[in-house]
């Protein structure tokens, strides 16, 4: 026997054990069905023919189309990434237009979500017949009217209808309600036409949310059509293949895990590093770096100078870099003070109520110096004169004078005239 005869004959047993189990279950299914037939027979009138009614109700929603590998979760999943898109490109968008005004967004929000609603349909639905989400999901539209083995692309009053109603129906509903909220937000009391089709709307809303909920539970017990549209529509998420694998790589939630673990294991031991400090030391040793690197040949022998020691002694340091952030080079200073007559800082930047450091005895404000210090935690601050290690500071005295003391009680010694001349007269 040939490798075609034998496929053919593994084909043709595959067949008749098919038709078997369809037979099996088609008769059981009746029997089912006679059984309840004449149980629902046995009772009263109104009785028997609603039950009646709601068994082929229920064996209509409980078909067999339901077990298609078409699952429920990759539907409602395919429904959430679009949503999930549309916001990202509403971001998107929104950020752009902030450079032409902060309005634009809020204004024509309703505009910018058509326009993109609208470009999504047209890439995604009209042209491949499955929504961004939904090819991820390994789905797409299938005509749910035709019945048999091989799936029907949706026809193009289908898709036409559904991207007018799922596209603009949306933008004019949401258009209404705010025409109608505007009209009844007015200080006059609106009028009753007003009010009649305000009632009528919230009216057709609850209508539609209850028939939604009804669309989605049925959906839940069978898994053909998701959403009310859908089902109206006769569209329907399919695979196209016949044998879908329903194992999800879950490898990106693994990384995800790795980064969430990892950042909250930061957010635990930074405070207990101490970040600030590390900070205050990098940023200490950045500068003492940038400032070797930017020394010359020509400045080693005043490698103990600081940034701004060449600023006069009524000067205070730290008030002029606060207002002078920019320029702290000397040439830049010097140039500066050479446009406005030779004169570096001002009067807002003199010293008030000197402090002398420890132990490099530079001056500077009482309020700068103890903001420094305090800043350090008790580390010690880089002297801008001197680029010593400040730890502490002392009143300064250099402009005090002490008293002269004289005494009260005055001893003084003295010789006579006559006295002197004895001693000559005895020599």
């Amino acid at each position: 026997m040939t490798s075609i005869d034998l496929a053919a004959a593994q084909q043709r047993v595959l067949d008749r054990r098919q038709a078997r189990a369809l037979a099996s279950q088609s008769r059981s299914q009746a029997r089912r069905s006679k059984y309840a037939f004449e149980v629902s027979s046995r009772l009263p009138f109104p009785l028997n023919t609603w039950s009646q009614t709601g068994i082929e109700a229920w064996d209509t929603i409980k078909g067999r189309d339901g077990t298609r590998p078409a699952f429920r979760v990759g539907q409602v999943d395919a429904e959430l990434l679009d949503e999930e898109l549309l916001e990202l490109l509403k971001s998107q968008v929104g950020e752009a237009l902030k450079y032409f005004g902060s309005h634009l967004r809020d204004e024509w929000s309703s505009e910018i979500l058509l326009g993109l609603r609208a470009a999504l349909f047209k890439l995604s639905i009209w042209d491949h017949n499955a929504s961004y989400g939904a090819a991820l999901q390994n789905l797409q539209y299938t005509d749910a009217r035709k019945a048999g083995t091989l799936l029907s692309t949706p026809t193009h009053w289908q898709k036409a209808w559904y991207g007018a109603l799922s596209v603009g129906g949306r933008y004019g509903w949401e258009k209404w309600n705010m025409w109608l909220a505007d009209q009844e937000g007015n200080y006059e009391q609106p009028s009753p036409s007003v009010q009649s089709l305000s009632r009528i709307s919230s009216a057709v809303s609850i209508a539609h949310s209850i028939a939604a909920f009804s669309s989605f539970t049925v959906f839940l017990v069978n898994g053909r059509y998701r959403t009310l549209l859908d089902r109206i529509l006769r569209l329907r998420l399919a695979s196209p293949a016949n044998h879908l694998s329903r194992q999800v790589s879950f490898e990106y939630l693994n990384r995800q895990l790795v980064w969430h673990a990892f950042t909250e294991f930061l957010l635990f031991l930074l405070p207990l590093v101490g970040i600030t400090r590390w900070r205050r030391w990098l940023s200490r040793a950045w500068r003492k770096a940038k400032t070797l690197m930017k020394r010359g040949d020509d400045e080693e022998d005043k490698a103990s100078d600081g940034e701004l020691s060449f600023l006069p002694e009524r000067t205070c340091a730290i008030c002029y870099q606060d207002q002078n952030p920019t320029s702290t080079a000397e040439n830049e200073i010097l140039a500066v003070s050479g446009a406005s007559g030779g004169v570096i800082g001002s009067a807002q930047t003199d010293i008030t109520n000197p402090y002398e450091m420890i132990p490099c005895s530079c001056i500077y404000c009482f309020v700068c110096a103890i903001s420094r210090l305090e800043a350090t935690d008790g580390e010690g601050w880089t002297c801008l004169r001197c680029r010593l290690l400040v730890k502490e500071c002392k009143p300064w005295t250099g402009d005090v004078l002490a008293a002269a003391t004289t005494s009260k009680n005055k001893k003084s010694v003295s010789f006579s005239d006559e006295d002197d001349k004895d001693a000559e007269n005895g020599g």
